[in-house]
């Protein structure tokens, strides 16, 4: 039953992405920044044809290709995970659940919407959603939780090799 309630992020991401990007596609005009919090946070209207952060990697069709491509080497990552392995698990579904919200618009309208605009100044990021934002935490959690089994592995292995010091083997001859 925790498998599934580890999933839930799949929905929750595409369902907030969807629902965000229809509210405001009706409710704000393309390219003209409307200010949120001064200039540090605006939403932007835009239609990105590029894929993460606008990169062009050969048009719509292509960038449609690798994303579905990469939902099936989530889905096989998710299917293989440990039963224990809860947050990779919903780090996964985060990431699964943005792909699913960006994959959507690039089938429906060869584009993803992107609105969310924060900089300051002259130096703007990339203009993004809530299915990249999901995307990001998503890759960052494994990133961490990874970089913990890495560690957690290397430690094992230290203390296995360790355990057998010349004072601590029973062919050493000491009596305790």
């Amino acid at each position: 039953m925790r498998f599934w309630i580890d999933l839930i992020w799949v929905p929750l991401a595409l369902v907030l992405d969807q629902v965000t990007k229809y509210i405001v596609v009706q409710s704000l005009p393309p390219y003209e920044p409307q200010s949120v919090m001064g200039d540090v946070i605006r939403l932007t209207y835009i239609h990105n044809r590029g894929a993460a952060f606008g990169l062009d990697l050969g048009g719509p069709v292509v960038h449609t290709v690798i994303a579905t491509a990469a939902l099936g080497l989530l889905g096989w990552m998710l299917a293989t995970l440990p039963v224990g392995a809860r947050l990779q698990r919903a780090a996964l579904a985060m990431v699964l659940g943005g792909a699913i919200g960006n994959i959507i618009d690039r089938i429906r309208i060869h584009q993803v919407i992107d609105f969310v605009d924060v900089g300051f100044g002259d130096w703007r990021w990339p203009v993004f959603n809530v299915a990249d934002s999901f995307v990001t935490v998503g890759v960052l959690l494994l990133a961490i939780t990874y970089s913990r089994v890495s560690e957690s592995d290397a430690d094992e292995e230290s203390s296995a090799q360790g355990s057998l010091t010349p004072e601590s083997s029973p062919a050493s001859g000491t009596d305790d």
